[in-house]
Formats: structure tokens, C-alpha cells, sequence
């Protein structure tokens, strides 16, 4: 099931109402990500404020989630003795049967599988498990074991929740952010027929050659045998696998990038009934020659099953190709969240920067609405944003939101605020002792410049480095032209930013606007405020009084390092002693990564305070400006060297050695080192060629990490890039494919107008046949339909992410030791003995759609 947009405080309304002393608390379900992370912050807010109890539980991965649903969701189920409840899912389990993962799928008896339980699913990744979408629902599983079981309530239509339902039976509920309902109406009645449709054997039936590009969906239809997800912890001997710690990872694959685990069944009542209204057809009228024309034979039941097969087939077609355009994001689950308080009434300055860090945060970990790659579509504007047209629209209502709840104090008019609006000074500090004020800035793209120098922010800005090519010395000669171009000297702009003559600081926006075009720096600051764009592209800050000052990328940045490398930022292995690279008698710890997500989620309590906490975001502030150093000394490595090399569909590169290895061990630090290094290898590509390759998306780039303690790689793929979407032009689509339909349907009627009038004419001898012809009719009609002239950069699954298929490709056809567990379905684990072959073996895969 899911929530509508314009319902999304229903459910959160009747647990108020529902709530009591004695109910179970809510258990929250957390992934470790900027987004998930203040998304749990304003949740939480909101728990507190209505006194309902909850528990938060961090999830590092797909076997972390099978684990808590087994030793914390299921023991709430009612058959166990549980009294029921609400489990939230933050950033977890979207693309996943999640009743599966979590163990609420076990049917016995005819009772309710779900127990009572109900989850509540949100998630900005794409593509959704469509069985959470438009199933999801306990009286869906009872109505597959009692064929007596009731019919579908009302308040709930084709997998949409009504004003009308009430919570507390249990199941999974999606909230939508709005896609479902306007883009998902393709996918949804082909679940739905699907779901209804009765199970059908194909027994070699051969069907019409219009139906061979309709053979690749067999797989959904579970003819290809099952292949479980394959583990290196013994695949010498595959047969003694443990089958506890490979089911999250079977479970995961099939309904992530195929559609097997997505596809409905048939229930057997509706099965019954459609076999007896078939039987029940009326026979021929036996009327004289002078009555009307008699009606049409029955059709035969092969003749049926062939129909049958074939609409199912056209049905399955449509699922795969959703689930194999790729990976993409939508609306950060902060952003989703903040819009439920604000429905509630109870948005405030601390609920919106919760919400603000979320969606500042999506850049830097190049999370777009093409999947996870670079931007290299939008240089206007400060920052890249994460989602063309649409991010733009939430990032305004996220300012709209801070004038109305940060309005200007009348007795500052002229203020220091007004100045430096009116100047394009950045701020840093409070206006007071007691501010605690979100203000609009216009934010260069620039590296925490407020707490670094401005050459050494300038010096690690990714957009900054790419531009200039920063790993050269040619690059460092530019960025010196540039800065006394602009009349800065090398002794003032290595000072601490906070300490620079006020003079260079209030020109230094007006010196960026005239001089960074000349760089190709276009986009280094947002554009002068105007009637018509407003303050497009400005940043946002926050002050807390006269301890500190800090834009929203800089929380982002400082909340990700802590979750990355941890405050102190030194490793160590599983005795407590710091771990030596070098010491001939190390040896594999912690081969199944359990000791490693174990230090993850002490991380992540660490980042949850320091949300709240300004002393410790300063406190964090070293381990920042430490791994964005590494940043640039491994990225400037790689290019210096000669490291990256081309392969067939992608670049790939392997981080083994230097001082900095161990730092990129965690997924989301080596996802920022591939973007830094894909943009730059953009740049150069456009400086040589003129143009970037891949449609001015960029080469896809795979880049491994050595983990040595564990033994194994950390591979990440990043897309070409983009991450602007032209909705204007999406809309357009959507226009011409419902005048397309509308021409279909006139033609379809003409048809049968035709049809009609020689069946009258001629008599129903050869009714069968004009039925095989009217399906041809109907299928040359969507080919041609098909076949329109659509511009395939505008097709919907054009440059997004598809490294989660392809790995998934890889594994199935290989015998390379791969562990998938990640809930970024682009990143996976390998075996250091096995990375020639798995990088072999997908350079030959659609990587990119």
C-alpha cells in the first residue's frame, strides 16, 4: 500500500489518537546517511512533543535489517506473544520486499502474517519494490491460502490508502512523495493485472513472432532457476553455505534488480471465480435465418491461453523495464518528513535546518535524480543541487520557509543582516548571544571557508579542483592568476578566513562574479538576487550566538565525516591496537565485516548528537578538514600516475596504497573520492575533446578500495553524472503519449466499427480469426507507437545508474567472491583474489542506461 502525498499526516494522527501509557514504542529503523539521520531527528522531535514512545535502531545493511527484524520486529508480532505496533523504516528497505527481509511473511494457518505489525516505508531511492507499493496488505496473503477470505475494503484502492483507512491491521505502507500517483500508473495496472491474473503453464506454446521482445521478461514469470546471491565466505563449498547469513542477501537480489521477487501471484479465489465464468459462457442462439446475426463462437481454450499468455507477458515486460532502467533518488526523506510537521502544525527553526542538512547533504554524495554520479549539467548558480528543476522548487520552499520563520527584526532594517545581504558578505557569526537565526547567504562553492583559509578552502573545493585542474602545477598557477586577479595576496588568503581584512571580504563576491568566468567558474557563486529569480542558488546558515556559524554543507560535511571516519579518525583492528598495514604478521580479521558495521553504529550515535550539539560539530571539525586533505592527496595520486585506466564502458581506478588508504574503506568516503576524481577526468575530457563523451554525461568510473584487514575491495560505481532532469520537458512526454493514447483509441473503436459491420455481413464463421487479426492490428499499432520520434536523451531511464544491475549481472555469471549488503545498491564488496576477474567480467555490462 501507500500514502498519498496529500494524506501524509493520516497515519501519523491516528498513532497520536491511538497512543497510551501501556503501547508499544514505535521502532525506528535507521540507515547511516546525512538524509536518514536528520530525517530521525525531526521524527523523534515529533514523538517527544506527543509523548509516544520510540526506539531507534541504527542499520548498517541489508544483513543488519534481517537481523533486526528477527530479533526486534518479529517478536512483536501477535503470534508470539507481541502486542502489534509501528515500525519506521528511514532510508531502508524501498528497494526490497521488506515483509521478506523482516520475517513478516510467514503464512500459517490463515492467519495474518504481518501480526499486527505495520511499517511505515521511507525512502528516496528508486526503484521501489511495486509488492510494497501496490500490495503490502495482510488481507493480500490471506486471500492466496482462503479462497472465503473477505474482499478488499474500500479504503484502500489499487494499493492507494483513502481518507477512510484506519490503522492498526498491519502491513506495509509506502509514503509517497507524489511519483506514484503521476508517474507510476504503467507499473501499477500491470501489478494489478498481474495480480489478478490466474497462473498459466507454458508447455511450448508458441506464440506470434510480435511476441519475441517480450522473451526477456520470463525471468519475471520464475522460468530461469533461482540463483542465490553468492558469498565468499566458503564458496569452495558452496552445498555447506550458512543459510541464515545468506537469506538477507537472496532475498535482497531478488527484488532489487530483477523482478522475480516483485511479481503477484494469482490468489486462488479469484482463480476460481475466473474459471467459472469462463465455463459458464452461453452457448450460440439457434435462432432462424430471419433473427439478427447470430453472436460469436466461444473462443478455444488454447486460443485463451495463448491470449493469456501473451497479455501476461506484455504485463511482465513493463515491470522489468522499470526495475532495469537503474538506480536514481527522489525526495530526500528530510525534506518528506519536515512536510508532515509542518501538516501537523508543529514545524519550527530546528525542524527546518534538520531538514536543510538532509537536503544539502544529497551533493555531496553526488545522489541525483540520476542515480549516484557527478554534475556537470548545471554551472549556474552556487551550488549543484540534487535535483534539476524539482530540487530547485524544494530548496524554495525551503526558503520561503526561512523568511516566515526568521522574519527581519524592525529595528534592524539597516542592520548588519541587510548589509550583508545588500554586499554578498557571507556570514560568521550570530547577530547576537542569543541568535540562533537561519539566514539565506549567497554561499560560494567553496570547502568550509569559514573555518579554513581562503586558499586552502579554494584549494579542496571539488568543483573548484576539477575546473582548475588542481593536481597539477599548471592548475596551482591558475588559482594564483585567479586569486591576484582579484587582488588578494598569497599572505592574506592564507590567513583564517574570519581573521581577512573586511575590505577583501565584502569585495570578494563581486570579485568572483567578474573573474571566475574567465576560468570557466560560472558556477563558483549564485547569481545577483532579482525580481524574477529571487536568490536562486543561495545557501543557507545558522547561527548559534557568538559560538558559531555554520552553512548547511558545513554540517553536511562535518555529520558525514563523522559517520565515515569517526571523530578521532584512528583505525584499529579487533584487539583495540592500531592496525599496521606494514606488520608482516597481520592477519584477516573480521572477514564477514561484523566487527566493522559494530564501529558504524557507534559512529552514528556520535553524528545524532553532534546534530544537536554545537560543541561537538566544532569538536568534529578536524576530522573534516583530515579526510577532505586525503580527498585531494589520493585523488591528485591517481591522475598524477597514470592510475585510471579506460576500459570497454567505464574508467576504473584501485586505491591499494599510500598513507590514506584505510580512510577509504567506508563506502560513503570512497563514493566522494570517485566523484572528485569523475569530475575531474570530465574537465580534462572537455579540454581535450571540446566536449564531455556519453552524451555530456562523462565516462561511468568504478573505483576499489583496499580494505587489507578484512581481505577484501570496496568497489563503487559512479554514473556519467547529470543529476539535472528537464521537467519541463518530462511533462511534454507525458502529453504526447496521452495524445498517442487518444489516437489508439479512435483507431480501436474505427476497428470495431468495421468489425462490426462485416460480421453482419459475413456471419461469425470466421469469428477466431478476425480476433487473431485484431491482436496483430492492436500490436503493430503499439510498435509503431513505440517506435515514435522520441529524442533518447529524453527517454526516462537515459544516464541513470545501472552498476546494482550490472553487479548483479556479474555475480550471477561468475564465480567471484561478492558480498552485496549495502543499501546503496552501487557499491559491493569483493575479494581482493577476485577483482581482476569481476572488473573483467562487468566492463562487458550496461553499466549506465
Amino acid at each position: 500500500m501507500y500514502l498519498p502525498r496529500s494524506l501524509i499526516s493520516h497515519l501519523y494522527q491516528q498513532l497520536m489518537h491511538t497512543n497510551h501509557s501501556q503501547s508499544p514504542p514505535v521502532l525506528i529503523l535507521v540507515s547511516l546517511e546525512p538524509d536518514a539521520l536528520c530525517a530521525c531527528r525531526i521524527l523523534t522531535a515529533l514523538f517527544r512533543r506527543d509523548y509516544i514512545p520510540h526506539k531507534i535502531q541504527p542499520v548498517s545493511g541489508y544483513n543488519d535489517l534481517a537481523t533486526a527484524g528477527e530479533q526486534l520486529v518479529q517478536p512483536m508480532k501477535l503470534q508470539l506473544g507481541g502486542s502489534g505496533g509501528v515500525v519506521v523504516c528511514l532510508g531502508v528497505g524501498g528497494m526490497v520486499d521488506v515483509s521478506t527481509v523482516l520475517g513478516l511473511d510467514n503464512v500459517s494457518d490463515g492467519e495474518d502474517p504481518s501480526g499486527g505489525v505495520q511499517v511505515w516505508l521511507i525512502d528516496a531511492r528508486r526503484p521501489w519494490n511495486l509488492g510494497n507499493v501496490f500490495a503490502g496488505r495482510p488481507e493480500d496473503a490471506l486471500q492466496t491460502i482462503d479462497g472465503n477470505a473477505r474482499s478488499r475494503a474500500p479504503d484502500v484502492v489499487d494499493g492507494r490508502i483513502q481518507s477512510s483507512y484506519k490503522p492498526g491491521q498491519g502491513g506495509i505502507i509506502v509514503y509517497d512523495d507524489g511519483d506514484i500517483d503521476e508517474e507510476m500508473a504503467t507499473e501499477r495496472d500491470a501489478f494489478l493485472a498481474l495480480l489478478k491474473m490466474p497462473e498459466v503453464e507454458d508447455d511450448g506454446l508458441v506464440l506470434d513472432d510480435s511476441d519475441s521482445a517480450s522473451e526477456t521478461a520470463r525471468s519475471v514469470d520464475g522460468e530461469r532457476p533461482s540463483k542465490k546471491r553468492k558469498s565468499w565466505s566458503d564458496r569452495e563449498g558452496e552445498e555447506d553455505e550458512d543459510e541464515e547469513n545468506r537469506r538477507p542477501r537472496q532475498r535482497r537480489r531478488s527484488n532489487s534488480s530483477h523482478s522475480a521477487g516483485s511479481s503477484p501471484t494469482r490468489s486462488p479465489r479469484h482463480q476460481r471465480r475466473d474459471s467459472h465464468s469462463s465455463n459458464d459462457s452461453p452457448a450460440p442462439s439457434q435462432s432462424p435465418r430471419s433473427s439478427p446475426p447470430p453472436s460469436a463462437q466461444p473462443a478455444s481454450p488454447r486460443k485463451l491461453r495463448r491470449r493469456l499468455l501473451r497479455l501476461r507477458r506484455k504485463h511482465e515486460a513493463v515491470l522489468h523495464k522499470y526495475y532495469s532502467l537503474g538506480s536514481t533518488y527522489s525526495e530526500p526523506i528530510s525534506s518528506l518528513l519536515y512536510s508532515l510537521a509542518e501538516d501537523l502544525g508543529r514545524e519550527d527553526n530546528n525542524l527546518l535546518w534538520q531538514a536543510i542538512v538532509g537536503v544539502s547533504s544529497l551533493e555531496l554524495y553526488g545522489r541525483s535524480m540520476t542515480g549516484v554520479g557527478i554534475s556537470t549539467s548545471l554551472d549556474a548558480g552556487g551550488s549543484a543541487g540534487w535535483g534539476g528543476q524539482r530540487g530547485e522548487r524544494i530548496r524554495q520552499v525551503l526558503r520561503d520557509e526561512v523568511r516566515r520563520l526568521n522574519p527581519p527584526d524592525p529595528k534592524e532594517v539597516n542592520g548588519e543582516r541587510t548589509r550583508g545581504e545588500t554586499y554578498g558578505v557571507i556570514p560568521c557569526h550570530g547577530l547576537s548571544p542569543t541568535d540562533t537565526s537561519i539566514q539565506l547567504s549567497p554561499e560560494p562553492r567553496f570547502l568550509l571557508i569559514r573555518h579554513w583559509s581562503l586558499y586552502e578552502s579554494m584549494l579542496h573545493s571539488p568543483y573548484l579542483a576539477a575546473k582548475l585542474h588542481i593536481w597539477s602545477d599548471i592548475g596551482r598557477k591558475r588559482l594564483h592568476k585567479l586569486l591576484a586577479k582579484m587582488g588578494v595576496s598569497l599572505s592574506q588568503c592564507k590567513q583564517s578566513y574570519t581573521h581577512m581584512d573586511m575590505e577583501l571580504k565584502r569585495g570578494l563576491r563581486q570579485s568572483l562574479l567578474k573573474y571566475a568566468p574567465m576560468y570557466g567558474l560560472d558556477g563558483l557563486v549564485p547569481p545577483p538576487a532579482s525580481a524574477g529569480r529571487g536568490k536562486e542558488g543561495w545557501g543557507f546558515v545558522r547561527s548559534w550566538g557568538w559560538k558559531a556559524c555554520l552553512s548547511a554543507i558545513d554540517v553536511g560535511v562535518i555529520v558525514g565525516a563523522i559517520l565515515e571516519v569517526g571523530k578521532s579518525g584512528i583505525h584499529t583492528d579487533a584487539t583495540g591496537k592500531p592496525y599496521d598495514r606494514h606488520d608482516p604478521k597481520r592477519e584477516i580479521v573480521d572477514e564477514d565485516g561484523n566487527l566493522e558495521n559494530q564501529a558504524w553504529v557507534e559512529r552514528f550515535w556520535e553524528a545524532y548528537d553532534a546534530l544537536g550539539n554545537i560543541e561537538a560539530l566544532k569538536a568534529a571539525l578536524p576530522t573534516a578538514l583530515h579526510l577532505h586533505r586525503a580527498i585531494l592527496r589520493t585523488g591528485t595520486s591517481l591522475i598524477e600516475k597514470r592510475q585510471i585506466r579506460h576500459l570497454r564502458a567505464f574508467r576504473m581506478a584501485v586505491v591499494k596504497e599510500g598513507p590514506d588508504v584505510q580512510l577509504f574503506t567506508h563506502p560513503a568516503a570512497l563514493t566522494k573520492l570517485a566523484l572528485w576524481v569523475g569530475e575531474a577526468i570530465a574537465e580534462q575530457e572537455r579540454d581535450q575533446r571540446g566536449k564531455v563523451g556519453k552524451g555530456g554525461k562523462g565516462m561511468p568510473l568504478v573505483l576499489a578500495g583496499l580494505n587489507e584487514k578484512r581481505g577484501v575491495y570496496v568497489v563503487v560505481g559512479t554514473g556519467g553524472g547529470g543529476g539535472v532532469i528537464d521537467i519541463a520537458a518530462r511533462e511534454k512526454r507525458r502529453q504526447r503519449a496521452e495524445e498517442k493514447a487518444r489516437r489508439k483509441e479512435e483507431r480501436r473503436l474505427e476497428r470495431e466499427r468495421k468489425k462490426e459491420e462485416k460480421r453482419q455481413r459475413e456471419g461469425s464463421a470466421d469469428g477466431e480469426d478476425e480476433d487473431d487479426e485484431s491482436e496483430e492490428e492492436d500490436e503493430d499499432d503499439e510498435s509503431d507507437d513505440d517506435g515514435g520520434d522520441e529524442d533518447p536523451l529524453n527517454d526516462k531511464g537515459y544516464g541513470r545508474n545501472r552498476f546494482g544491475n550490472a553487479f548483479q549481472e556479474v555475480v550471477d555469471e561468475t564465480n567471484a567472491r561478492v558480498r552485496i549488503d549495502s543499501f546503496e545498491h552501487c557499491v559491493v564488496e569483493v575479494k581482493k583474489e577476485d577483482l581482476s576477474g569481476f572488473l573483467e567480467s562487468l566492463s562487458m555490462k550496461t553499466v549506465v542506461g
